[in-house]
């Protein structure tokens, strides 16, 4: 299974833009600036995206966890605060900082622990935090036209 999101960036960092968009719709020529990354302005930015992804994988996977051991939850919500601080020219993404609030009847809070630091650690996007990245590069050279005004 893969899937797939696209980023576009036109201009530079600082006063370009970009659009992010997914496969399945769910963002669609979705804005980003440098301004929604560092600064205040509204619109997304990678981080958050990671950080909904880390909750909601999580979260998922957790729910999964209870099921193997045969409990359900009335409520999960996981909120993720990702991490990124300037490290030298550049920044670095420090940590993703899960905080969970569950409901699950019948169950005691030492097994509730311990199903619950199996699914951080088992949630594919924790696993993807420390994973090999790769990457495959098209390099298509473009000519800028200076355009003579008279």
């Amino acid at each position: 299974m893969d899937r797939k999101a696209t980023a576009v960036w036109k201009g530079n960092i600082q006063n370009g833009k970009g659009e992010l968009t997914t496969e399945s719709g769910a963002l669609r020529n979705t804005p980003y600036t440098f301004n929604t990354r560092f600064g205040s302005e509204l619109g997304t930015n990678p981080e958050e995206l990671i950080g909904a992804a880390h909750a909601g994988c999580f979260t998922m996977a957790l729910s999964g966890a209870l099921m193997k051991k045969g409990f359900t939850a009335d409520r999960l919500e996981t909120s993720a605060v990702v991490s990124v601080q300037k490290e030298g020219e550049g920044f670095t993404i420090t940590s993703s900082k899960l905080k969970l609030i569950a409901e699950v009847p019948d169950i005691d809070s030492k097994t509730f622990q311990t199903i619950a630091e199996e699914a951080k650690t088992g949630c594919p996007v924790s696993k993807l935090l420390k994973a090999n990245i790769t990457l495959d590069v098209e390099f298509r050279s473009s000519q800028r036209s200076a355009s003579a005004t008279t």
